[in-house]
């Protein structure tokens, strides 16, 4: 089942998609398709497009949807198995970044990074529990006139962080569980249409 996100933490699956011909694959491949049509479509060989979504199988970064009968062969139709690919920051190593200066860039990539790979496992475990998971996210913008306004509402919104924390927060013997939040902030992007 196709899901909007996957996260690949294996090197190895990330050495698999990252080959020109595969990226060209996956970016084609969007909708259930088998590779005898996709290299049709590509003017690619068939052999040359099936070694490569084999190889795409492997590393689940597609998956087979049905087989079918089709003059004396077998077809496989295929599909993405996510909308979205996102790398585990942790495939490449782990982050040395162990300041913890709340206005350094460095440390917020670092916060970023650990996020991605915290979820990433946390959505695996659940999956495979057949459970949700529950998670949050609050995004917004927000305007600066100075440096100075940006510092002073961070540091309210750090005193207001501690008083929700403090009033929320449940005794730890009474179990419960535990959750991370991380808040950034950063520059917007503008985006180019």
């Amino acid at each position: 089942m196709e899901t909007s996100v996957r996260v690949l933490d294996d090197a190895s699956h990330v050495a698999v998609a990252l080959t020109p011909m595969r990226r060209r694959l996956v970016a084609e491949l969007d909708q259930d398709e088998s590779a005898t049509s996709l290299a049709k479509r590509l003017g690619l060989s068939r052999q040359k497009v099936n070694y490569h979504v084999r190889a795409l199988e492997k590393a689940g970064i597609v998956e087979l949807v049905e087989e079918r009968q089709r003059r004396g062969c077998v077809e496989r139709v295929y599909r993405l198995s996510a909308r979205r690919f996102l790398v585990d920051p942790s495939v490449l190593g782990s982050p040395t970044v162990t300041l913890r200066d709340r206005f350094s860039s460095a440390y917020l990539v670092t916060a970023a990074a650990r996020l991605v790979s915290d979820v990433a496992a946390l959505r695996e475990r659940a999956a495979r529990a057949g459970k949700k998971l529950l998670t949050q996210t609050l995004e917004t913008e927000i305007r600066f006139d100075t440096p100075q306004d940006f510092e002073a509402f961070t540091d309210e919104l750090a005193r207001e962080m501690r008083r929700l924390v403090k009033k929320h927060s449940s005794p730890k013997k009474r179990g419960g569980r535990r959750y991370r939040f991380v808040m950034g902030a950063h520059p917007s992007i503008k985006r180019e249409s």
